[in-house]
């Protein structure tokens, strides 16, 4: 066969991406599409039409029609195979069937085109090799990425290395009361030690900053590989160049990373005595029903930054009825706390460390009470001819807590297009590429303690499992909290800061 072009166009003709694979002109390829709808019968059910020199193999999608135009000579049962692999990757790019849609993600699509047919001539392809052209993957920049980023973490250690040997040395010179020693470097010695030590520490503290790594975005498209780096210089050169002319310019960032970022976010005034407290939850439940396996672990950080509220005591308040685990850290007075639920050093002399995160008590969770689930989900596909009807439902249990960004995601079959959505609470997004369903919710509480999810799509009960639930949390699962912090010498109150934070490790319906 010799295919001269595919297209995907209006129901009036008009072109939204075309992509010819033999020498034509843009007006010949715009006045073939707009001849194409003039030439359809309405009282015929063929999926081609022809003219004295061409002919049109059409299929039609939704509001668009998908339409190869091929010489009269071409085999017809051939054109129609191939057209129906150029419909099935449409949808592997394109989220709706829509014209602004196809304009959007016309790039990805042309490449896609370029893989199916050359020269007008088909290639020999399934649709997962084209998704895997299209990628191109390349082992030689994971090998790149994975020298830079051992190189990055052995120069990060050299740093810290170096730091602690300037604050050693600086401490020395202040005991024996001697001035500093200079350090060379950039040109000039004038520069102290105490203040090279310092800056260093700064830098170190800034780049060993916890991270919460949030669930990753929604690609828009197809990742391009091999870019190692130059061309984001220019991009951010270009950039500068436009915000300094007087452009605004949107950076484009996740909706969920942006909104976990704020749920997050440290408090505003961090107090002289700041404490983080951290919860993680790895839970698996069966799609019948019952808890497999509940694991909650939690720690309480304290992060000391004036040395006179080094020698503290903490005041713990633990209200949890479910039996959790407690563990102080060896160098806590663990009588003390046993005793009157007060965290403190075994030695009284001693103070915390300055300027550093130091866990002082982690505690356990493991069971497979059902009534401990902090949010069910019930997820009930059921087939329906060739499709399956998918019901899912979720119920917060634990009414004292709110959630925040919850995303459960739904596996969908492959290659069988978008689902039909029914009833929502809440908003979805359908990612193509990796065949999921993300259920979007930005609040779960005690207002908004259920809600549901309705919709429809060709496969099979077994296709939609397993369902994942991520989620953030200023509130604890357990209730244990700090309410008051106390001198040691005086039992004199302390201002303080608390940070609380409650994550998902892993949350499975399988």
């Amino acid at each position: 066969m010799v295919l001269l072009a595919a297209a995907v166009c209006t129901k009036a003709g008009k072109a939204i991406v075309s992509r010819q694979f033999v020498e034509m002109t843009r007006t010949r390829i715009e006045g073939l599409l707009a001849a194409f709808p003039k030439l359809m019968n309405t009282g015929k059910q063929h999926t081609f039409v022809e003219t004295e020199s061409v002919r049109y193999v059409y299929q039609p999608m939704e509001k668009l029609y998908m339409v190869l135009i091929t010489t009269k000579n071409s085999n017809i049962l051939e054109d129609l195979e191939t057209l129906r692999l150029f419909s099935r990757v449409i949808p592997e790019y394109c989220r709706a069937l829509e014209e602004n849609e196809i304009s959007e993600h016309c790039f990805d699509l042309i490449f896609a085109f370029d893989e199916i047919v050359a020269l007008g001539y088909r290639e020999n392809v399934n649709l997962a090799q084209i998704r895997t052209f299209t990628e191109m993957d390349s082992h030689e920049e994971k090998v790149f990425r994975a020298v830079r980023e051992t190189q990055e973490r052995e120069a990060k250690a050299e740093m810290r290395r170096k730091a602690k040997e300037l604050q050693q040395a600086r401490r020395d010179a202040e005991r024996q009361g001697k001035k500093a020693p200079g350090f060379g470097g950039f040109g000039s010695s004038a520069v102290s030690g105490g203040t090279t030590a310092a800056m260093i520490t700064e830098t170190i503290i800034e780049t060993e900053k916890p991270k919460v790594a949030p669930a990753p975005a929604r690609p828009s498209g197809p990742s391009k590989a091999l870019k190692l780096g130059a061309k984001g210089k220019e991009v951010d050169n270009f950039v500068d160049k436009l915000k300094s002319e007087g452009e605004n310019i949107m950076t484009s960032v996740g909706k969920r990373s942006t909104e976990a970022a704020k749920v997050l976010a440290p408090p505003v005034n961090m107090e002289s005595v700041h404490m983080k407290i951290e919860e993680k939850i790895s839970l698996t439940c069966g799609r019948d029903g019952g808890l497999q396996n509940m694991e909650l672990h939690g720690m309480i950080m304290l992060h000391i930054s004036d040395e006179k509220f080094a020698r503290i005591r903490l005041h713990v308040e633990n209200e949890d009825k479910r039996g959790v685990q407690l563990q102080t850290h060896p160098n806590v007075d663990k009588k003390l706390f046993t005793a009157e639920s007060q965290i403190g050093l075994k030695n009284p002399e001693k103070s915390f460390p300055i300027n550093s995160d130091v866990g002082v008590l982690k505690w356990r969770l493991q069971t497979t009470e059902e009534s401990f689930i902090p949010l069910t989900i019930n997820c009930w596909p059921s087939e329906s001819g060739n499709s399956c009807d998918v019901n899912i439902e979720y119920e917060l249990q634990e009414e004292s807590l709110e959630l925040n960004d919850v995303i459960i995601t739904i596996p969908l079959p492959s290659g069988v297009g978008a689902p039909v959505i029914g009833e929502i609470d809440g908003e979805y997004r359908h990612d193509s590429r990796r065949n999921l369903l993300e259920w979007c919710l930005p609040v779960i509480d005690a207002k908004n303690k259920s809600g549901s999810l309705e919709f429809s799509i060709a496969g099979q009960p077994n296709d939609f499992f397993p369902v994942q639930v991520s989620f953030v949390s200023k509130k604890n699962y357990c209730n244990i909290q700090v309410t008051k912090v106390t001198q040691v010498d005086g039992n004199s109150p302390v201002r303080f800061s608390t940070e609380t934070t409650f994550l998902v490790d892993k949350y499975e319906i399988l």
